[in-house]
């Protein structure tokens, strides 16, 4: 899967090598003081130019918690908003379709994250944008104080609240056609992947558990029936493969949302500063010339107690004024910002839907592969254990 994106990879993954080598239970106190198990991964990376030049330098190395990954993920997310930021892997096991336990600490899912994880470096550092961050680099390369690096950067004060966004969705007036489009197509890569990784994690269950029965119920073929049991499971072992392809885009789904809804609060931003802007004319065009278009307490005031003094008129007139061109500076500024980032929003939505094509095309073309193959020997098998029924 990785040969077409080092093709298409930036500087960072082209300048160095990047693997996550094994991963290792540790115990020790958390910030509560109090004492916990916990998984690390071994990152490991070496300059390309050393490889070509025939050297082969020991690579460098450090060790990171699932939690820092996150931290750097949710950094990504927050600088990065136009970016369909790649996901993690699963903090605990879901829609498992053979034996793997959904504690975090078993070794069959450790190694599976630690796979993940993988993936997760090296997409980032083959994107053109994200694996330029210096951030990234500090994570790879920078053991210790990397923590305090991430937080110096301020990146959580920028961070939009979620029912702040969720509001944005619900009051946009003039929403992009696109990103709804796009918002509606993530809802629905979501809700067709795990529906597939549901229906596969029960029928492939009971298909091996099926195939096990009828190898003990039947003596005379039973050795040729269990060494098919024995396949399924072989093979149920390599669809845990193609299902973490699959949760991957799952997870992405929640990406791509988060890409729509941050057009959404800035088209919400844009809207509610242009309307600003509007009334802000409105009144100023009432007090010029002294006719009130529209009921408002101020206007009611007046007709009870009087007109303003000149001066007050005057006053409120210089304010509306400043008022004004602070309001066409940010209905300006707020365009900019929305357009600029509809343009590069819609540039990486492209990439990923590329990628995304090109991932899973691939990923069910060996998924198939792997059917055939498990059909021949299938075929095999039962005509073996049919001679066998012969013979009773």
């Amino acid at each position: 899967m990785f040969d077409q994106m080092v093709e298409q990879s930036s500087t960072l993954l082209r300048r160095l090598e990047i693997s996550v080598a094994e991963a290792e239970k540790r115990t020790g106190k958390n910030t509560v003081n109090m004492q916990e198990t916990f998984t690390v991964y071994l990152i490991e990376t070496r300059p390309i130019d050393a490889i070509t030049d025939g050297h082969n330098p020991a690579p460098d190395s450090l060790w990171r918690r699932y939690s820092e990954f996150e931290l750097l993920r949710n950094y990504l997310l927050v600088t990065y908003p136009f970016i369909v930021v790649p996901p993690l892997p699963e903090k605990r096991a879901e829609f498992v379709w053979h034996k793997l336990s959904a504690d975090n600490l078993d070794p069959d899912f450790v190694e599976r994250r630690r796979v993940g994880l993988e993936n997760f470096l090296l997409r980032v550092a083959s994107h053109s944008v994200l694996s330029n961050d210096k951030i990234l680099y500090h994570f790879l390369t920078e053991e210790h104080e990397w923590k305090e690096v991430v937080y110096e950067t301020g990146f959580q004060a920028k961070a939009d609240s979620r029912i702040k966004a969720l509001s944005a969705t619900f009051r946009v007036k003039n929403p992009d056609k696109r990103f709804t489009e796009m918002r509606h197509y993530s809802d629905e890569l979501q809700s067709i992947t795990s529906q597939l990784l549901r229906v596969r994690a029960v029928s492939h269950s009971e298909w091996s558990a099926i195939e096990k029965e009828m190898g003990d119920g039947l003596q005379s073929a039973g050795h040729h029936m269990d060494a098919y049991a024995a396949s399924v499971d072989d093979i149920l072992e390599e669809e845990e493969h193609y299902a973490d392809q699959l949760k991957e885009y799952l997870f992405y789904a929640e990406a791509l949302r988060a890409v729509c809804r941050k057009h959404e609060l800035i088209q919400y931003e844009l809207e509610t500063a242009s309307s600003d802007l509007v009334s802000k004319k409105h009144q100023r065009e009432e007090l010029a010339t002294g006719m009130v278009r529209t009921f408002s307490f101020k206007g009611m005031t007046n007709k009870l107690f009087g007109q303003e003094a000149p001066e007050q008129r005057e006053a409120r007139l210089g304010l509306l004024e400043e008022q004004i061109v602070e309001g066409e500076e940010t209905v300006k500024e707020k365009t900019s910002e929305c357009q600029e980032y509809v343009k590069d929003a819609w540039v990486d939505i492209q990439r990923f839907k590329e990628q995304k094509d090109r991932d899973l095309r691939e990923a069910l073309v060996s998924y198939a592969v792997m059917q055939i193959s498990m059909c021949k020997k299938g075929i095999q098998v039962w005509t073996n254990a049919k001679e066998c029924f012969q013979k009773m």
